[in-house]
């Protein structure tokens, strides 16, 4: 390396593709680890702690700008240990210090920078700056610390305090009837932010929430909500409409940066991926709009094509950046086009194309280049060119393949091929919904081969999951965001193959993490084990974002898992996790929305469906592809001995048990009879 590199440092030992970007730095990087934090304080330095992750355009421009720079690296390793960190591998770390931007700034976001002194609490932090601003903080820090040391260290004192602050959660022991709280004026106040022309929120930038969208829908089913329901499709809609989607190869960008969902940030993640390949599945169970399934197939296509490993793991991203003609990196460059591209390509189509995609002034991002956006739906396009919709489907399956072919051409955008547990959990349930709703085996197969990877792979003898995999190395400890999502997939994936295995992984799963995350005092987990390194802190994720929060997830599931199980603990750690969260979810319902959708379980009846016998797969198929959030489903093709399926079994028929809270109803013999007796309740 060191032949063809002028600058090889500690990070070319690592396996994240964001570290292994920076190996070639003159800055002497090194990765976060034991040693490096003892030669910090062995030196009595401060440290650098730069994080980011590998798609992230902002990260890119300030390597360029500062740590290619053989200046600016002279600073940094003159006066201090600099270390890199990829925040997709240690959520951990990055939790704490953008935490301590936030409490030191207001706001926080990446590349997050932080000094901290040499035992690793913070004192200093912002996220992108520019070369000048950069060295003459970093040189007053360190200005500070040779002449005013105590300074610092008196503030660091102040900031730990806070940090350790800003994430607990008290154990709240009042009596609480769930069933009877209301949250008419909750969803009331939270619908002041909605935009109602592009849907989404009244702000820009405009970042898709699937987990909003997944609750507001329920919501708006089980209350009858017409009002709702249409915000709901909109925001789908427009969404799909936007440049925010990726009308060529399929799939979404992370977010738009202005208010019509027109032009994105342009990396892919596979978290968003995964969940809205969920959201719309489900949206299309509730409204038939073909528009949702041509989504889901096409996202779910980009994903097999660009994101997923042959062993069955998914990959994590892929960069917003892309080399232009002149090998400079540049946000967007392979998805943007000018009509002198376009018009060769599209031939006799390039007007309809112009129209369908707002090759116009609306469409217009920059430099003659275009974002498509779409405007009109396709029955307007059929209705003003006077084509059928099988001549305009055609036609749109030939634009993509001429414009795909054209610019794959182009340097591609660079793929993070890391292995999270968490996302994959995250993706692979994706793919057990769209399944569920549309019935294509290959979904089925792709869950059940990333399920076997996880198993195989990640699943340590201990009982212990991996975080992550890159090159058939898995060397981060599991947090709780992995067993969460596991586990919530494994449940999905038991209820559409009726195979207990699944269902077996995932207590098994549950029960490490109450010995493992659990705190008795407080009633909610961890996000570290107690088997790690003590970092500054030891925090609860509990507030949901773009993901939900690991403590909403685990909350579901040990909601279902109490119903599979009729195991009472599980069943009172979950309503105690909500009532923890009770108070700041009534201020803050966008924040709190899946534990919202854990709400709703004890606002309707849950249904347990437990079909048994030959038919069974068939008939839980039939009676998965109905929209039912409040259900779980449980079967076997012959007798079982779990408590759901014990003594249910007859030889010569295949039979559905719809039960609410262990009463059932008696049994029936297909599932729209199965379906009528949850729907007429």
């Amino acid at each position: 390396m060191s032949d063809t590199h002028k600058y090889t440092n500690d990070l070319i030992h690592e396996t994240s593709p964001y570290l292994l970007q920076h190996a070639h730095n003159p800055v002497n990087w090194k990765a976060w680890n034991n040693e490096t934090l003892k030669q910090a304080k062995d030196e009595n330095k401060l440290m650098i702690v730069s994080i980011g992750y590998a798609a992230c355009h902002w990260c890119h421009v300030m390597e360029k700008e500062s740590f290619e720079d053989s200046t600016v690296a002279a600073i940094m390793n003159k006066n201090f240990i600099n270390v890199k960190v990829d925040r997709e591998e240690r959520p951990d770390i990055d939790q704490i210090y953008i935490g301590a931007v936030e409490l030191m700034t207001g706001r926080a976001g990446w590349p997050l920078n932080v000094i901290t002194l040499p035992d690793g609490r913070p004192v200093w932090g912002g996220t992108y700056f520019r070369k000048e601003d950069w060295i003459q903080r970093i040189e007053k820090i360190q200005e500070i610390y040779e002449e005013e040391p105590q300074m610092l260290i008196e503030y660091a004192n102040k900031l730990e305090e806070g940090i350790k602050s800003m994430d607990l959660v008290n154990f709240n022991s009042a009596e609480i009837d769930f069933s009877n709280y209301d949250t008419t004026m909750l969803v009331e106040n939270w619908s002041r932010k909605f935009d109602h022309r592009y849907g989404g929120y009244n702000r820009a930038p405009k970042f898709m929430m699937p987990n909003n969208y997944h609750y507001l829908l329920r919501n708006a089913v089980a209350n009858k909500d017409n009002k709702l329901l249409e915000y709901v499709n909109l925001t789908l809609q427009k969404m799909a409409y936007g440049g925010v989607y990726d009308h060529i190869g399929g799939g979404f960008a992370r977010y738009s940066t202005d208010d019509r969902w027109h032009v994105p940030h342009f990396e892919k993640m596979l978290y968003d991926n995964a969940q809205l390949v969920s959201l719309y599945s489900d949206a299309y169970a509730v409204t038939k709009n073909p528009l949702y399934e041509e989504i889901v197939t096409e996202t779910l296509s980009f994903v097999a094509k660009e994101l997923t490993h042959e062993s069955g793991a998914f990959y994590s991203s892929l960069d917003a950046d892309s080399e232009t003609e002149t090998g400079e990196l540049e946000e967007g460059a392979y998805y943007i086009y000018g009509n002198e591209e376009l018009e060769p390509l599209l031939k006799d189509d390039f007007q309809l194309f112009q129209d369908y995609y707002n090759i116009n002034s609306f469409g217009k991002w920059e430099k003659q280049h275009y974002v498509l956006i779409r405007t009109k739906s396709d029955q307007e396009i059929l209705e003003e060119y006077k084509i059928s919709l099988e001549t305009l489907q055609k036609k749109k399956k030939n634009w993509k393949a001429a414009l795909l072919e054209y610019r794959n051409q182009r340097p591609r955008p660079r793929l993070d091929d890391k292995s999270l547990t968490s996302w994959n959990g995250l993706m692979m349930k994706g793919y057990i919904d769209a399944y569920k709703v549309f019935g294509n085996e290959a979904y089925l197969a792709a869950a059940l081969k990333n399920g076997k990877f996880i198993v195989e792979n990640q699943l340590q003898p201990s009982g212990a999951l991996y975080h992550n995999y890159k090159d058939g190395k898995s060397t981060i400890n599991g947090y709780l965001e992995d067993y969460a999502s596991v586990i919530e997939a494994f449940i999905s994936l038991y209820e559409i193959t009726l195979d207990e295995s699944w269902l077996e992984h995932s207590v098994n799963l549950t029960e490490y993490c109450f010995d493992k995350f659990y705190d008795q005092e407080r009633g909610m987990f961890y996000f570290t084990s107690s088997d790690d390194p003590k970092l500054l802190t030891r925090s609860f994720e509990y507030r949901d974002n773009v993901i939900p929060a690991s403590n909403s997830i685990m909350a579901k599931n040990l909601f279902k898992l109490s119903h599979f199980y009729e195991a009472s603990r599980y069943g009172e750690t979950s309503r105690q996790m909500l009532k923890n969260v009770l108070a700041e979810m009534e201020q803050y319902p966008s924040g709190f929305s899946n534990w919202l959708d854990l709400h709703s379980n004890y606002q309707q009846d849950f249904y347990e469906v437990v079909i048994v016998g030959e038919n069974a797969l068939q008939f839980a198929r039939e009676i998965n592809a109905t929209y039912i959030p409040n259900k779980i489903v449980a079967g076997s093709t012959g007798p079982g001995d779990s408590y759901l399926l014990k003594g249910r079994y007859s030889e010569d028929n295949t039979l559905i048990y719809v039960c609410v809270n262990n009463t059932c109803k008696l049994p029936v013999s297909d599932s729209k009879s199965a379906l009528e007796l949850i729907n007429t309740d």
